[in-house]
């Protein structure tokens, strides 16, 4: 019996690695694992060993015998994606997971090459998978740092908490946190506790983990509108971001605008009108669960300047979304292009998961029936977030006005949100790209400022799920070992020390490994109580003080 991937594919290739005979496909050798959605088995090469379902770190492999209600369909995905194509010949795998020993040096780093000393700013995917690369292949002693006293970055506050499985990978990149070559310090703020210049003089190399912690503009008359929230904002508010109040969000409205249809755009949708008491057993924020208990959302409207066939979300999330339980999921039937697109979708395509889905033709003038729906609007461009007659500029949301076939319509809606992308902001010290919302490099490298990197978003633009962040790590730290071999990076001056002591001068709350520990153990205590994997703290003090509570001998 085969092996299936399922939804919460992360597509970071440890099942790759550890395939005895080469069946799951793309390869990070192959170029489609660039641009794919997730990982899929060949029906016809799987041995049944097993093996990448033991390795996966967020739970996404199951025998295709297991599979149960919604999942099933993973097992004609997979199947699907191998159409046509040859059975790939039998491949050694290779581990994964290693105790630590002494590095293996796979990147032609010389054995007897000096320690490096390296810092790593940002603790997300990207920032630990870098880390990973050093501390498996290099003999580097490598310093990680955060903005915020707690360690995670995305994982901890960009997953939907209805993902659990997807979290999972932070427990494997956790186990860095007390590497003998690693130290952590949590809550030290770059470019306000400490600057880049100190921070390069201190070590052989930085490299900048920070992902893309603002949004996309819509770029439309009343953008700025009360009632106008990123998707970002209203991500971090039900993961308790520290950076977002609890009561930032307001919930009130029957209908809620999402303009886009990306994942993101579908986490956001899925919270909205999903039963609260499901969510009651993740690690949602406790303000959000509250909030959502007494929402009085009844229907979400997603948004899409382009038709179905051209869908920024992925296959497993349009799924998910599409099996909500007590969530009617509709089309918008306003444009011919829609439904024809949608029949004339081959198979595999996206596009061909919503032949299933009831299409109407939505009276936008009727406020939301009775039960909860999600209406996808395609071929519909928003011009203007309009307020109420004869208020001001500034007054409150009151509809969205967007593009159709027969003119320009008018969505009632007090509460909009722009889904359209995360978008990185400036680094202090470094060069920017407003174009892109990057950091200008070469295979990572900064120009101008040797032995300074980057990696993830801010290197790449927020494409790409987390596993994207493994090869893009293992080009940016194949591109740092190259400079070091070349003797292209400057020699820090200061004791190793030093630097740590530094941090702790200018920012006395500073967190280290223990106290992130404490963190967890914290967490997970006031979770239990509830039946849940943990509560999070949601403020900084909270997180601190918590970080300073010490296991009990």
């Amino acid at each position: 019996m085969t092996y299936a991937i399922t939804q919460t594919c992360c597509a970071d290739a440890t099942c790759v690695a550890v395939c005895p005979v080469n069946c799951i496909h793309p390869t990070p050798q192959e170029r489609e694992f660039g641009s794919t959605e997730m990982l899929h088995v060949d029906p016809r090469a799987c041995i049944d060993c097993g093996a990448c379902a033991d390795a996966c770190p967020v739970d996404a492999i199951f025998p295709v015998d297991r599979l149960t209600g919604p999942q099933k369909a993973y097992a004609e995905i997979n199947a699907a994606y191998f159409d046509g194509t040859p059975a790939p010949g039998q491949a050694a795998g290779s581990p994964n997971f290693h105790v630590w020993d002494r590095p293996s040096f796979e990147r032609a780093l010389p054995a007897d090459f000096r320690p490096l000393r390296v810092a790593i700013v940002g603790t997300g995917p990207a920032g630990m998978y870098t880390a990973q690369d050093l501390l498996l292949h290099t003999n580097a002693e490598v310093t990680l740092i955060d903005r915020l006293p707690v360690a995670g970055g995305l994982v901890r506050y960009g997953v939907a908490p209805d993902h659990p499985t997807t979290r999972k990978i932070g427990d494997t990149f956790a186990r860095f946190h007390d590497h003998p070559r690693v130290r952590m310090l949590l809550g030290l703020r770059v470019g306000e506790h400490v600057s880049a210049q100190e921070l390069s003089a201190h070590h052989d190399a930085v490299v900048y983990a920070v992902g893309a912690a603002s949004d996309r503009r819509l770029g439309i008359p009343g953008e700025s509108r009360a009632g106008s929230v990123s998707a970002t904002t209203f991500v971090a508010w039900y993961n308790a971001h520290p950076d977002v109040a609890p009561d930032a969000i307001d919930l009130s409205a029957e209908r809620v605008v999402v303009v886009g249809n990306g994942n993101v755009a579908l986490d956001v949708a899925r919270i909205l009108t999903g039963d609260p008491e499901r969510l009651a057993a993740t690690d949602i924020a406790d303000h959000a669960l509250r909030a959502l208990r007494d929402s009085a959302v009844r229907e979400v409207v997603l948004l899409a300047r382009r038709g179905p066939e051209d869908a920024a979300c992925t296959r497993p999330e349009l799924l998910a979304l599409a099996q909500l339980p007590d969530v009617r999921l509709v089309v918008d039937d306003h444009d011919p292009r829609v439904g024809a697109a949608i029949d004339s979708a081959a198979p595999g395509e996206l596009a061909a998961l919503l032949r299933e889905v009831p299409r109407e033709k939505v009276d936008w003038s009727r406020t939301p029936g009775e039960g909860k729906r999600i209406v996808l609007r395609f071929h519909s461009a928003p011009r203007e977030l309009v307020g109420a007659e004869g208020a001001g500029p500034t007054s409150a949301v009151s509809a969205v006005r967007v593009s159709g076939t027969g003119g320009e319509v008018l969505l009632p809606a007090s509460t909009v949100l722009r889904a359209i992308g995360y978008r990185g902001t400036p680094v202090p010290g470094l060069p920017f790209d407003e174009a892109t919302g990057t950091v200008p490099h070469e295979g990572g490298r900064v120009a101008g400022l040797p032995g300074t990197y980057v990696v993830g978003w801010i290197k790449r633009g927020s494409s790409g799920g987390i596993g994207a962040n493994r090869t893009c790590a293992a080009e940016t730290v194949g591109t740092l070992i190259a400079d070091a071999i070349e003797g292209a990076l400057p020699r820090p001056t200061p004791p190793a020390k030093a630097f740590a002591r530094l941090a702790r001068r200018r920012a006395p709350h500073v967190v280290d490994a223990r106290g992130m520990a404490a963190i967890d153990r914290a967490e997970r205590a006031l979770g239990d109580g509830d039946g849940r994997p943990r509560t999070k703290l949601v403020t900084v003090g909270e997180l601190i003080t918590a970080s300073r509570r010490r296991a009990r001998r």
